[in-house]
C-alpha cells in the first residue's frame, strides 16, 4: 500500500506489457520524477507461462534466459523441415524469472508503487479515476492492460479464433532429448480435422516443455491436452519413463478485433487488452518490447502514448490468415508448411516481427498461393 492516491502514472497488470512498460519508464531518467503506480491483485510469485522469442543481438534479458537454442525444426506429415536460425538466437523465459526479476529492480525505485488490489473500474475527466476492490486512485495517464468488457472471440463484427495450449515440463531419468534444437512445430499428432501441433523445448538432455496446441474456435477440456500430450510422449519422443515437473495452461485470442478504439489521451490500452499479440500467431515478448518503446518516445515527443502504435499493413496480412484459419481451420498445417518451406526462416522472422520489406512480403505471400488463401483475400477486402 501506498500513502498516495494520485500518481502520474497508473499500470493496471504486473503481466508482460505491465512490467516491461513499468521496467523501461523506471530506466528512463526522463521520469525519475514521475510517481507510478502499479495495480494488481496477484504477488506474480508463481510460474504460470514459459515466453520465447528470438533475437539477433544480445538480449536485454540475458540475465533471466533459461535457455537459448540455435536451430529449429517444423514437422508437417510431408515433410521436416531443418531451420539453421543463425544470425537469430531463440530463447526461453519463464515467467517466474521475469516477474521476480521485473520486481526487483522496480522496487529500487522510490518513485515505484507497488498496489495489491484489483482494479474494477477506469473513468477518465481531468484526471483518470481507477476504482479497486479496497481503494479509489487518481492520474493523469492510465495504461490498462484489462481485455475490455465488449470483447468477444464470437462477436461478428470481427474475426478471431483461440490459441489455446497445455504444456508439459518433464523430465527424464536418460538422456532423450537433442538440447541444440527446438520443435517450433509438429503437427503429425492431429484432433480430428483442426489446426493443431505439438511444441517442445528442451532444456537440457533431460528435460523439456512439451505442449499441445490449437488455433481453434472452441477450447477443449483439460483431459484432451493430457491425452495427446502422453501419446506424443510415447509414440514419438518415444520415453517411457519421466516424471512431470510442472504444467503450464494458456489462452491467448488471436483477433483482428480493433483493441485501439479504446485508446485516448488518457487512458491507453496495453499487452492483450491493447491488441499487442500478433493476430495471426499469438506472438507477443518481441513486440510488447517494441509497443513499449514507441510508448516512451511518444511521451517524450509530447504525443498521444499510443500514436502511431500498428502498423495498418500487417494488421491487413493477420486478417487475411485469420480468415484463411477460421474458414479452413484444416488448413494451419499447410500455412505453416509453406511459410517454412518456400521462405527463409531469417526471412519469416523479420515478417512475424513486423520488419520484412514490401518484396519480402509479397513473396511471402505468394509461397500461400491456393484458393483458399484467394477467397480470404478478397473477403478480408
Amino acid at each position: 500500500m501506498t500513502e498516495s492516491s494520485h500518481f502520474d502514472y497508473i499500470i493496471i497488470g504486473n503481466g508482460l506489457a505491465g512490467f516491461q512498460l513499468a521496467l523501461k519508464l523506471s530506466e528512463d531518467s526522463y521520469f525519475k520524477n514521475k510517481q507510478i503506480a502499479l495495480i494488481d491483485p496477484s504477488e506474480k510469485n508463481t510460474n504460470d507461462k514459459t515466453w520465447s522469442f528470438w533475437q539477433k543481438d544480445t538480449s536485454q534479458w540475458s540475465s533471466i534466459i533459461h535457455k537459448s537454442w540455435k536451430n529449429a525444426s517444423v514437422i508437417t506429415s510431408k515433410k521436416k523441415i531443418n531451420l539453421e536460425l543463425n544470425p537469430y538466437t531463440y530463447h526461453a523465459i519463464k515467467a517466474i524469472d521475469f516477474y521476480n526479476y521485473a520486481k526487483t529492480q522496480l522496487r529500487e525505485k522510490d518513485n515505484i508503487h507497488f498496489i495489491t488490489e484489483k482494479a474494477s473500474s477506469v473513468k477518465a475527466n481531468e484526471t483518470v479515476l481507477v476504482s479497486t476492490d479496497k481503494n479509489n486512485y487518481t492520474a493523469l495517464h492510465i495504461f490498462d492492460s484489462r481485455i475490455p468488457e465488449e470483447f468477444s472471440i464470437k462477436n461478428n463484427d470481427n474475426i478471431s479464433i483461440i490459441q489455446h495450449f497445455k504444456g508439459w515440463i518433464i523430465k527424464t531419468d536418460s538422456e532423450c532429448f537433442d538440447d541444440t534444437k527446438i520443435t517450433m512445430m509438429d503437427y503429425r499428432l492431429k484432433d480430428e480435422n483442426q489446426t493443431t501441433f505439438m511444441y517442445v523445448l528442451p532444456f537440457s538432455k533431460t528435460e523439456a516443455l512439451v505442449e499441445f496446441t490449437y488455433f481453434t474456435e472452441n477450447l477443449v477440456d483439460q483431459t484432451i491436452y493430457d491425452s495427446y500430450i502422453k501419446t506424443y510422449i510415447k509414440d514419438y519422443l518415444q520415453i517411457d519413463n519421466y516424471t512431470m515437473v510442472e504444467t503450464e495452461v494458456g489462452q491467448i485470442p488471436m483477433t483482428n478485433y480493433d483493441f485501439s478504439k479504446f485508446n485516448t489521451n488518457k487512458v491507453t490500452k496495453i499487452g492483450t487488452g491493447g491488441g499487442w499479440v500478433k493476430g495471426s500467431t499469438g506472438y507477443s515478448f518481441k513486440h510488447t518490447e517494441k509497443k513499449v518503446a514507441k510508448i516512451i518516445e511518444n511521451i517524450k515527443a509530447n504525443k498521444i502514448p499510443s500514436h502511431n502504435l500498428f502498423k495498418s499493413k500487417y494488421k491487413f496480412y493477420d486478417k487475411i490468415f485469420l480468415k484463411t484459419l477460421k474458414d479452413d481451420n484444416h488448413k494451419g498445417e499447410w500455412i505453416f508448411e509453406q511459410f517454412y518451406s518456400k521462405n527463409s526462416v531469417q526471412t519469416m522472422f523479420k515478417f512475424l516481427d513486423e520488419d520484412s520489406t514490401f518484396l519480402e512480403d509479397i513473396k511471402i505471400m505468394s509461397s500461400l498461393f491456393s484458393w483458399s488463401f484467394i477467397k480470404a483475400f478478397f473477403k478480408t477486402l
